[in-house]
């Protein structure tokens, strides 16, 4: 467990290596999800040789916190100097892998070491995964002009996301699941919703200036966010600092899809060079 700064307290796993470990990754997950569902990749790495920790965001699974609320811009972004503060060892290599909302989270914790003068949150990375990421979340003209009335009358009112469970895989077994699971919820506020418009825009307009070391891989027939996020943050990207794999005609959760096992090995052929 690790506690937040306002007091919340976070669920946290940790998957040890079961071979001598190269380093330790730390996994960010989706929005309404859960650190649990991510268990079949913490063992695949765990035999690369991998040690691996993640949490339940605030609001989600088995940690604290309103469901799919933020208290501030920049809660999500403290929890997870929070959490690395507490599983990194010093002098092992440290990689954050983010999916969904955790790749936007990720994203956005490595751009913070670009800034003139980094946030009090800011740490230090060898390596970052994005997998999905919600740099663009897809909105509609309608929808940005709705999220522009929330956020005035009721930034904290948690409403339906919009996303459907069929969207996430083409697997059956995996959509019964997710559909099934009592800790998956599909609430999201007006608050979270903007840090997850802006943190998005500020990653993609700073990706010329990238300089850690990133796989960017993401899903070619996602309907949960929209792929041209990442198609302009790998444009824009430095080729030789950003890696990039879009994977054509697989759906939003590119580790639970029917191809996962090719997806997991290009982690972690990338993880180990």
């Amino acid at each position: 467990m690790t506690t937040t700064d306002d007091g919340l307290t976070l669920h946290t796993r940790h998957w040890p290596a079961t071979v001598p470990a190269r380093g330790q990754l730390l996994i960010v997950h989706g929005l309404g999800e859960h650190i649990d569902r991510y268990a079949h990749v913490a063992a695949a790495l765990n035999t690369a040789g991998w040690d691996v920790h993640g949490w339940d965001h605030r609001g989600h699974g088995r940690s604290e916190g309103r469901k799919g609320d933020i208290p501030d811009h920049d809660a999500l972004l403290r929890d997870t100097a929070r959490v690395i503060d507490a599983v990194r060892r010093p002098g092992t290599p440290f990689v954050l892998l983010g999916h969904s909302l955790g790749g936007l989270i990720a994203a956005r914790f490595a751009d913070e070491a670009l800034a003139a003068q980094p946030a009090a949150w800011s740490r230090p990375l060898d390596g970052l995964v994005l997998s999905s990421p919600a740099l663009d979340p897809g909105l509609s003209g309608g929808q940005k002009l709705a999220l522009a009335l929330a956020e005035n009358l009721a930034p904290g009112l948690a409403v339906g996301n919009g996303l459907k469970p069929d969207w996430i895989s083409r697997d059956p077994a995996v959509v019964a699941a997710y559909a099934s699971d009592p800790l998956v919820h599909d609430r999201i506020t007006a608050r979270l919703t903007r840090f997850i418009v802006d943190a998005g825009e500020r990653v993609i307009a700073d990706a010329p200036r990238w300089r850690l070391r990133t796989l960017l891989m993401w899903a070619g027939a996602d309907r949960c966010v929209a792929p041209r996020g990442s198609e302009a943050f790998a444009a824009a990207a430095p080729a030789n600092v950003v890696a990039t794999r879009p994977w054509p005609g697989l759906f939003h959760e590119i580790f639970n899809e029917p191809e996962k096992d090719d997806v997991l090995r290009v982690l972690t052929d990338w993880l180990n060079r």
